[in-house]
């Protein structure tokens, strides 16, 4: 019998992570999901839930989750928002915390795994961006009537560089998106927000199944792909 593709997903214990970790396990994927907090889910043949930090380096537990197995896909979905404010008041210390977890966190993942990846037949690094880390569009003015935050704008615009930057480092070797899910009623979405979660995590798996061999890619689920 052929071993299901295993995919890593961090964030998942709520909302679009914990969507993405159901969406590919029911699609007979293997799955590794990566919670900052324990999640009391039993572990079966295909699932397993692994308590890590992104802003740490990789973990006994999660290596040991991973198994020395190849990586079809890691998803790193774990995020850190922060409220809106006005020069002023913008703590630097936000804005570090968001880059620590936004940009270093998927860093310190790939890292971890790479071994992992290369040893997989097709892999694929997804980072969950968002359309508001588009400078082009920014730049535009699109999104000035929003109230987000700078910590959010500016680590998002960064992770967006890794991509590319993996992209290029790896390229022939593993392709590197940046995917924007889309405006998701969840906890972190915008007031507003309709689009359901389990919507998206099942458009990112068609996504992945399509084989497009475009890297680096900035996609926006559902909709035409975004300007970096």
């Amino acid at each position: 019998m052929e071993e299901s593709r295993l995919v890593v997903v961090t964030g998942a214990s709520r909302g679009f992570g914990r969507s993405l970790a159901e969406e590919f396990w029911n699609a007979g994927w293997s799955v590794v999901a990566v919670n900052r907090t324990f999640q009391a889910r039993a572990a079966n043949d295909r699932f397993v839930s692994v308590t890590h930090d992104v802003r740490h380096d990789a973990s006994g537990a999660l290596m040991d989750a991973i198994a020395g197995r190849p990586v079809d896909l890691i998803i790193n979905n774990a995020a850190q928002g922060a409220s809106h404010a006005g020069l002023g008041s913008i703590a630097a210390e936000g804005v570090m915390n968001a880059v620590d977890v936004n940009v270093a966190g998927p860093l310190r993942m790939v890292q971890a795994i790479l071994p992992n990846l290369l040893a997989a037949a097709d892999p694929v690094i997804i980072n969950v961006t968002s359309r508001l880390g588009s400078i082009e569009a920014q730049a535009r003015g699109d999104f000035a009537d929003l109230s987000t935050s700078y910590a959010y704008r500016i680590s998002k615009a960064a992770q967006n560089m890794l991509t590319v930057s993996l992209a290029q480092e790896l390229a022939g070797k593993v392709r590197c998106w940046a995917v924007h899910p889309g405006i998701l009623a969840t906890e972190m979405g915008q007031p507003g927000a309709s689009k359901n979660p389990r919507v998206a995590a099942r458009e990112l798996r068609e996504l992945v199944d399509s084989g497009d061999r475009t890297s680096p890619r900035f996609v926006s689920l559902g909709a035409a792909d975004l300007a970096w």
